[in-house]
This record gives structure tokens, C-alpha cells and sequence, in this order.
């Protein structure tokens, strides 16, 4: 705004904050000849500060360099130079960092302040330009050159129209500025020299130093009017609008006012009566409220909750409902974001030294950090690890948080029958909360962790609801921005989470909710993988676990492969890492009690650590007798091998099937015996003997359901093997679902499968013709020593597995 011009800035070399009263002015006469202004002149350097000619000003001068300079001037002819910094951060005072152009001041007074600072008292005289700078110490002076203006011509009415309308528009802003005194208007009438006016009107501006020093620097006099006129008038349109602003306020402040004093009253009585402990609960609410940064629809909501907790009695039952839900909005992290780590190196070895293995969630992780890297703002998307337990899927979320730099949450769905515990109560009820969604959150701080929703293949219904179906707007992308918890009846962004839900089946998940998630299978591991997974992970934290140093027990890569082998047949690695928990048990009482042992694990010692073999690799290659054959299955702990026994016995051709099988297994044996009766002459069977023999069909294990098409190719060659009497090939596993046509149909888990084939000591497998490209995926290193037989007709088969 427009400086008030009784008052002038007293400025300072470091800051222009102080005022004092001015002295008496003296306005600046172009036409003036009879003063001598020398050309080499002390230098005063001055920050924030443009001095113009007429103008008189104090200044505290600090600077030993500025004292001398000043002194040696106000000694001498009392004139000295003086030039704006450009930049005021810094004491440099070289030519380089001041403007050539500034003014000549005579000091009219030099005083000694109680604090021993040195005042001055300046009055501008005239333009100078600095040509050079003739010495640096010990103060500056530099080499001058008197400025004159550019007159207009005295017929010049434009220029005389400008004057006026300055006068004019300085004279209301004098009028709409409270803080400027009347006794301006009178000043302003007896200033007379348009030069001077120009330059009083500039120095009062309240305008950016570098502005000012631009007016100061035109030469030509009507150009200047101009420039301070389109500045004034910003001045003038900024004071209206002010204006504008107080009208309108003032009756709102007039409201609140009232609103004010009527509730003082209220407190007034209350401390009267003893106080109110639960009105300050709610003042600390209430502040804690004014340093939210949330959306507009958030506030509102807000301040209304509060309003309500304001008038309503403190033993209201509602009072401490209405409390706690306040509460929550507040601690809930509504605007915080941790930053995400886009060093994709970094994460990549982070995930790398963390989990063995799993290269396709690793590198679609990777891949959506790298978008959101490029675009600078993605959807999280919602990835569905699938796979056997053991494998770690939930791990693997603790790291890709960790690599991520975000927080960690996981969630566990098991047995979860309350759609409450997804949407929230609403709070009508005694006892609601907010949903385990908004729990986490508000737990975790921040509004983008990774969220991981574990065992979501086992949620369950009740009359309670259906939480998989609240779990749609969880884990819909393009809904999940306005989650809507029943509690906090607002909407909460849950766009920025990521998502990682596991399950070990997709039979059980909705189609609805399995559509909105990316599935990333993860198959069992590998001899050699679990080999790599031991040496790397298992073998160090269990040794860490039981407090042994790696000298007390080493275990070779030979041994951890016996254990693998002889001790666990499974997908994942739990059931080896309890091998080597009990190895490192084992050790332990040894260390404690001082015995003397072998620290190298040998083969010997195995069963005295972890008892005898549970398993042997050769079971299946001795003993091959016709009419078994060996199938493989999926399951969802990963692939198991499965035996399919066929029996012969007089009799009229009845078929019986046992070992608790399903309804699909059922129709594949009879698929394969109707084949097989059709194509009897294909296999040199006489069509009699299907009359003349009952046929008995068994699945060991009959405790354990089994169902699915996989074992078709399996049924049928049991079937012609027994017919036959031609066993099967020793070492052959086979799967694959079979039609009538004679045809074989591609299955699924083919990994799952040959790693279980592998386990049990199987190195031949048969599949279909199709399957064949889910075998290329699995890495060569894993399958070696085993060999591939794709087929497409069921002919094939009994030709390749039929000793």
C-alpha cells in the first residue's frame, strides 16, 4: 500500500523496517546550477532501500567500509553516493553487485546513537551514474558522472494530464487508508515541481526495491510518470478490493461476535458452577482440528460433529459415541503420504536378497514402480498371489514394502464372516468402529501402505453379510477412491494403497471380486531353488534364532539336498525350515553342555538330529506290476503324484471305483474302459474279456477327496496295463483329461506337477501335445535329467507307457 509520507523509512544497510519522522524536505530543481557535485565520490552501498533525489531519509549505518565512507564525506563536502545492492543477501559491496545508478545525498546530519551505532541523515540531491570504481579501500569510491532528466516540452498536455491524475489518485489513497493522516493531502497541494512529486510518489510506494530502482533509473520524465501511474493505480485497485472484503466480513465478524460473547456467558456460569473437564476435551479437539490438512467436504463435516458435541450435554450417552468418532477423524492420516523409493536398483536387489526365486511378481513390481516413476501418479493395481502355503506369498509383501519405503500392513481374511469388519458399524450401534481397513490405516499413519490381504480364498458368510462382496469397492481400482466406511460416513481414498491379497485356491473366491485382481501364480520350488532358499535364508536365521555362531554348525549343499529328498516332500519350505530348526536344536544342547562334536553335518547324523528318512526316492521304480500306473495331480498345497490301481476278476463287467473320488474322476474311468472296449483290436484285446472280468479301480489314500479331469490319461492306462498284463514303464508319470474321440486335452498346474514328479523320482513325464508350452516356461535348470513326451491321441499313449 501507499507508505504513509509523514513517516519515511528509516533504513538500515541489512533491513528497512524502523521508522522515524522525516526532516524537512527540499525539493529538487532541475534547472539548479549553482551546486558542485565532485566526480569521484565516497560510495554508501544501501540493501532494500532506493534513495531518491528530494528525498531525505535516516539510515544506520553498520558496515566499517559504509562508517568510514561517511565520515570522510560529512568531513569534506558532505556529498557521498549512494547505490542499491542487487542482491541483499549478501554483505558483497563489489561493482558487481550494486546499480549503476543511483543518487548523490548530501549528509545534513551525522549522529553517535547510545548504543554506538552511527545514524545519517541523508537528502537526495541528484542522479549519478557509477562509471568505475576507483578504490575499495578503505571505503569505496567511484568515478561519476552527473544525471539529468528528459523535460517534456511546457506545451506538452499528456504530461500535465498524467501529473494531475497522480495527484489525484495519491490523494485517494490517502482517503481509503486509515493509517495515512489528512495533513497528506495539504503536502501533496504544495509540492510544485512535477519532478519532485514523481519522485515523492515513487519513494512512498509500497512497491519491490528493484521496481523502484527501475523508476529511478529513466531518464525520460513523462516515461517515469507513466511507469509510477501504472503502479499506483495497482496500489488504489488493491485498496478497493480491501474495501470490498472488510464490507462483506464485517457483518459475518458482527454474527460471530454475538455467537462469541453469548458463549463467554455460557463458560462464564459453567466455571461457576465447578468447571467442565469435557468442554476442554472438546477445545483440545477443536484445535487439534485447526492443524488438519484435509479435503473441504472432510472440514465441513468436521466443524458440524463438533458444533453438535458443543450443545450437547456431557452426559449424554451420544457425548463420548460422538467423542470417539471424533477422535478417529482426527487421527486418521487423510493427506499423509510416505515417498515412495524409485531407485529401481535399490528395490530390485532389496527383493532379490529377500525372497529366492518368484521372478514374476518381482518384475511386476518393478514394473509399476516404473510407471509411477514416468507418470508421476498411477492406481495401485490389486495383485492376487496364488500358490501352495510355504512359497512366501505373505513374506514377499513385507518386502516390496520395504523396498517400496512404505509402511507395512497385513490383514488376515481367514474365517472372516463380517461384513462389518470390511464397511465399519454405523454408529447408531453400541460399540461400532470403523471397518479393519480404516483401523490399519489410521494405525499405520499413512495413506499409501502396503496392504496385504491375506488368505483371501478363505473368507467366509454368515447372516452377518458377505464380506467378499464388501470387499468389490476395496479392491476395485476404480472405485476404491471414494471407500465409503459405514462409521466415518465419509468417502476415504484408497487409491494410492497397494493391495497385495494371497490365497493358495482361486475355487473359492468370488468371479466378481477375482475379476478386479491381477493374478500372479506362484508354483512350488525346485530341489534347487529350496537348496538356494537354505543356504541363503533358512540356514542363517534359524542359526540366528537358536544362538549359534557359524562355527558350530556347517551343512553342506549335499546334505541340505538328503533333507530335501529323504525328509520333505512338499511345495514350500516350511516343513524344511522345521528340519533345520530341530538340526540347529540339536547343536544347541551340545554347545550348552559343552560336548565334544563334529561341526559338519554328515548323512549319518541325520537321523539322530531329525529322525529317520520319511521318504525314499526309489519307491516307485521297484515292484512294477501290470495295471498301476502313475498320475499327477494339483492340489492347493502344491503337486502330488497319485496312484491309480486296477484289479481284474471274474465276472460279468461290472466296474467298481474306490478312494473317496468325485463325480469327474468317476467319468473319466468310464471315458477310458468305453474307449478302450471300442478300440479293443488298437491294444490285441479280445472285446470278450471286458464281459467276462469285474474291474476294481482304486486311489490309495482314500481319506483324501480327489476330484478333477487330470487323471484321465492315468485311468486309461491302468485300465489297458491290467487288460494287457503289460505293466508300465518304470519311472512314467503321466496327466492329462482324455474324450471320447480319443483325444488328449490339456491340463493346468503343469509346474506344480513335474516339481512334484521330480520329488518322488519320476524322470519321465507324459503330456498333452498343448501342455507342451508351459514346460518351456519352467527354467531348464530345474528339469534337468527328465525327459517330455507330448501327445495328442490316447493311442500314443499306450503306446509310450506300455512296456
Amino acid at each position: 500500500m501507499f507508505e504513509n509520507p509523514i513517516l519515511h523509512v528509516h533504513a538500515n544497510e541489512d533491513s528497512a523496517d524502523e521508522f522515524m519522522p522525516i526532516m524537512p524536505i527540499e525539493e529538487e530543481d532541475e534547472t539548479q546550477q549553482g551546486e558542485i557535485f565532485p566526480q569521484i565520490l565516497p560510495i554508501l552501498p544501501l540493501k532494500n532501500t532506493v534513495l531518491f533525489p528530494g528525498i531525505v531519509i535516516p539510515i544506520t549505518v553498520g558496515r566499517e567500509k559504509s562508517i568510514r565512507a561517511v565520515q570522510k564525506a560529512y568531513d569534506t563536502h558532505k556529498l557521498i553516493g549512494v547505490l542499491s545492492q542487487r542482491d541483499v543477501d549478501t554483505d558483497d559491496i563489489s561493482i558487481g553487485n550494486l546499480f549503476h545508478i543511483g543518487t548523490v545525498a548530501r549528509i545534513l546530519r551525522l549522529l553517535k546513537m547510545p548504543d554506538g551505532s552511527t545514524t545519517a541523515i541523508l537528502q537526495g540531491r541528484k542522479r549519478f551514474e557509477l562509471l568505475e570504481m576507483v578504490t575499495d579501500e578503505p571505503y569505496l569510491q567511484g568515478d561519476t558522472r552527473v544525471l539529468s532528466y528528459e523535460m517534456p516540452a511546457p506545451e506538452d498536455l499528456e504530461f500535465q494530464a498524467l501529473i494531475n491524475t497522480l495527484r489525484h489518485k495519491a490523494g485517494q489513497i490517502i482517503d481509503m487508508s486509515p493509517n495515512i493522516p489528512g495533513e497528506a493531502h495539504v503536502m501533496l497541494r504544495n509540492i510544485s515541481s512535477d519532478v519532485f512529486l514523481l519522485n515523492f510518489i515513487a519513494s512512498n510506494m509500497n512497491i519491490k526495491p528493484t521496481i523502484k530502482q527501475n523508476i529511478l533509473e529513466l531518464h525520460n520524465l513523462k516515461q517515469k510518470a507513466e511507469m509510477i501511474l501504472i503502479h499506483l493505480d495497482g496500489e488504489l485497485q488493491l485498496l478497493e478490493l480491501r474495501g470490498e472484503i472488510e464490507s462483506k466480513v464485517r457483518g459475518e465478524l458482527d454474527k460471530q461476535q454475538r455467537d462469541y460473547f453469548l458463549n463467554q456467558q455460557l463458560r462464564t456460569i459453567q466455571e461457576e458452577l465447578g468447571g467442565n473437564p469435557h468442554e476442554e476435551e472438546v477445545n483440545a479437539l477443536a484445535e487439534r482440528g485447526k492443524t488438519m490438512t484435509w479435503a473441504e467436504p472432510v472440514a465441513k463435516h468436521f466443524a458440524k460433529e463438533l458444533a453438535k458435541v458443543r450443545r450437547m450435554p456431557s452426559q449424554a450417552p451420544e457425548f463420548s459415541i460422538m467423542m470417539n468418532y471424533l477422535e478417529v477423524m482426527l487421527d486418521l492420516p487423510w493427506t499423509t503420504f510416505t515417498s515412495d523409493n524409485f531407485d529401481l536398483k535399490k528395490v530390485k536387489k532389496t527383493l532379490d536378497s529377500d525372497h529366492y526365486g518368484l521372478d514374476d511378481v518381482k518384475e511386476r513390481i518393478l514394473e509399476h514402480l516404473a510407471v509411477l516413476k514416468l507418470k508421476g501418479d498411477m492406481k495401485a493395481p490389486i495383485l492376487l498371489l496364488i500358490g501352495p502355503p510355504g512359497v512366501g506369498k505373505t513374506s514377499l509383501g513385507k518386502s516390496v514394502a520395504d523396498a517400496l519405503g512404505r509402511k507395512h500392513i497385513r490383514m488376515s481374511l481367514g474365517g472372516l464372516h463380517d461384513e462389518s469388519e470390511i464397511r465399519g458399524h454405523r454408529r447408531t450401534y453400541i460399540g461400532a468402529m470403523p471397518g479393519r481397513i480404516i483401523q490399519s490405516l489410521k494405525k499405520a499413519g499413512t495413506s499409501n501402505p502396503v496392504f496385504i490381504l491375506d488368505e483371501i480364498d478363505k473368507v467366509g458368510t454368515s447372516f452377518r453379510g458377505d464380506p467378499s462382496s464388501a470387499l468389490l469397492e476395496v479392491l476395485d481400482p476404480e472405485q476404491n477412491g471414494t471407500f465409503y466406511d459405514n462409521y466415518l460416513e465419509l468417502e476415504y481414498d484408497l487409491s494410492k494403497v497397494l493391495f497385495i491379497a494371497t490365497a493358495n485356491s482361486l475355487e473359492s473366491i468370488q468371479p466378481a471380486l477375482l475379476d478386479r485382481m491381477e493374478i500372479i501364480r506362484l508354483s512350488g520350488y525346485s530341489v534347487e531353488e529350496k537348496v538356494e532358499i537354505a543356504k541363503q535364508h533358512l540356514i542363517p536365521e534359524q542359526r540366528l534364532a537358536h544362538g549359534l555362531k557359524p562355527k558350530d554348525i556347517k551343512i553342506s549343499e549335499p546334505i541340505i539336498k538328503q533333507i530335501i529328498q529323504d525328509y520333505t516332500r512338499e511345495a514350500g519350505v516350511r516343513s524344511l525350515d522345521r528340519r533345520m530348526a530341530a538340526m540347529m536344536r540339536s547343536v544347541a544342547l551340545k554347545v550348552a553342555m559343552e560336548e565334544k562334536y563334529t561341526a559338519a553335518v554328515r548323512a549319518e547324523d541325520l537321523k539322530g538330529m531329525i529322525g529317520p528318512a520319511r521318504f525314499s526316492s526309489d519307491s516307485y521304480e521297484k515292484d512294477q506290476i501290470a495295471g498301476v500306473a502313475v498320475g499327477l495331480a494339483w492340489t492347493s498345497v502344491g503337486g502330488e503324484i497319485l496312484f491309480i490301481e486296477t484289479l481284474l476278476s471274474k465276472g460279468k463287467g461290472g466296474m467298481t471305483l474306490t478312494g473317496n473320488l468325485g463325480a469327474v474322476m468317476r467319468e473319466s474311468a468310464s471315458t477310458a474302459l468305453s474307449f478302450l472296449k471300442a478300440n479293443a483290436d488298437l491294444v490285441n484285446l479280445d472285446p470278450s474279456v471286458f464281459d467276462e472280468n469285474d474291474i476294481h479301480i482304486h486311489v490309495p489314500e482314500g481319506a483324501i477327496p480327489k476330484d478333477g479331469p487330470s487323471a484321465g490319461v492315468t485311468m486309461m492306462t491302468a485300465l489297458a496295463s491290467a487288460f494287457t498284463k503289460r505293466p508300465v514303464k518304470a519311472n512314467l508319470a503321466m496327466t492329462g483329461e482324455i474324450t471320447l474321440r480319443g483325444k488328449v486335452l490339456p491340463v493346468g498346474g503343469i509346474k506344480e506337477k513335474i516339481l512334484a514328479a521330480k520329488r518322488a523320482g519320476c524322470t519321465t513325464i507324459l503330456l498333452c501335445k498343448e501342455n507342451q508350452k508351459d514346460v518351456e516356461e519352467i527354467n531348464a535348470m530345474y528339469i534337468e535329467g527328465m525327459s517330455f513326451h507330448y501327445v495328442s491321441r490316447m493311442t500314443e499313449v499306450l503306446t509310450l507307457a506300455l512296456d
